[in-house]
């Protein structure tokens, strides 16, 4: 069992050792706290029409999510009825978790070390899907390249979107963070 008060996430330890100096030098901040850090990881799945006809496929998706963040995913529900869709309000259609700290360092370290080497025909992720306030969105379309998923028991893929929240006031300085964490990006 890991002791809690002195364990400290690879990448996190990472980036108060190398990665905070490197920026520092890189973009002539003035003072440490203008140096741009992770804020937050978003993860979502999105069930749709699966979850129309059937219910326990949020359900499904609400437990598969909570496995790979290591923390409790809450359940997206419809805010108002679609009839052309066949979706009431309140209706479940999804999952969500928002990873703060050490289990958001822990997540990005197994996103970029374990689960993207397993995607299929890999060549890296977009370096162009930031919002110009220095987040980055991505999506993955099976959350089964996660390990801690048991592929034999998956019984739908799910797609999934994956939103990298930083303090970073322009793209370059989001893109440079997340390179200096190695994120592979193809261009």
């Amino acid at each position: 069992m890991l002791d809690t008060a002195t364990y400290t996430p690879r990448l996190q330890a990472e980036y108060r050792e190398k990665i905070r100096a490197a920026l520092k030098e890189e973009f002539g901040y003035k003072n440490d706290m203008m140096i741009p850090k992770l804020d937050k990881i978003v993860l979502n799945i999105g069930c749709g029409a699966e979850a129309v006809r059937d219910s326990k496929k949020a359900k499904s998706a609400q437990e598969d999510l909570t496995v790979i963040a290591g923390q409790k995913a809450l359940t997206t529900v419809a805010k108002k009825s679609i009839a052309g869709f066949r979706v009431r309000e309140e209706m479940p259609l999804g999952a969500k978790v928002t990873l703060r700290g050490d289990r958001m360092y822990e997540f990005l370290d197994r996103l970029i070390t374990i689960a993207m080497p397993r995607i299929r025909d890999f060549r890296g992720v977009p370096g162009k899907s930031f919002d110009g306030r220095g987040n980055y969105a991505m999506g993955l379309k099976e959350h089964i390249v996660f390990p801690e998923i048991d592929f034999d028991k998956v019984d739908e893929t799910w797609g999934m979107d994956i939103v990298i929240a930083t303090t970073a006031k322009t793209d370059a300085e989001a893109k440079a963070l997340l390179k200096a964490f190695n994120m592979p990006f193809n261009s």
